[in-house]
């Protein structure tokens, strides 16, 4: 009985939580998907001289 009832009730819960994601206003709309990713990995890049690999500085 007690394994029916933790079974129904984590599943009932996992119901809510996908009908209040589903439910969502922001869901239809895709305004991070207009904005540039950052890449932090290529902050410096800019900064290097042409043919300069920037990895050990031995290039």
């Amino acid at each position: 009985m007690i394994d029916y009832f933790s079974i129904a009730l984590t599943h009932g819960l996992i119901m809510v939580a996908a009908w209040r994601l589903l439910m969502r206003d922001d869901l239809d709309t895709d305004t991070a998907a207009a904005a540039a990713p950052e890449r932090p990995w290529l902050k410096n890049r800019e900064n290097l001289a042409p043919g300069d690999s920037g990895a050990n500085g031995d290039a």
